[in-house]
């Protein structure tokens, strides 16, 4: 992984999900050590939950990838589920 950085924060790790990626970024010189960030195309950083804790700011990181993957399976299960009726409104 090449090294990024935003806000003074090194990503260490990162969680796609889809088109969705979720980074966890560390500085040494910020009060709230860690952060975690929703990002798109590799460079737009939003949504930051910062921490001062490693492990709270690794949970938070995989609890918001696994919020995102819920809702894309959500998604997915309502579109089959659509093609599905629509299928059967066709016969």
């Amino acid at each position: 992984m090449d090294l990024r950085i935003n806000a003074g924060y090194i990503i260490t790790d990162a969680i796609h999900v889809g088109n969705t990626e979720f980074v966890l970024g560390v500085s040494e010189q910020a009060k709230a050590q860690f952060v975690t960030w929703e990002c798109k195309d590799g460079k737009n950083y939003f949504f930051g939950h910062y921490h001062s804790d490693l492990l709270v700011a690794i949970k938070d990181l995989l609890e918001r990838a696994g919020q995102e993957l819920e809702y894309q399976m959500n998604r997915q299960e309502q579109m089959k589920n659509h093609h599905r009726d629509k299928d059967r409104e066709e016969r």
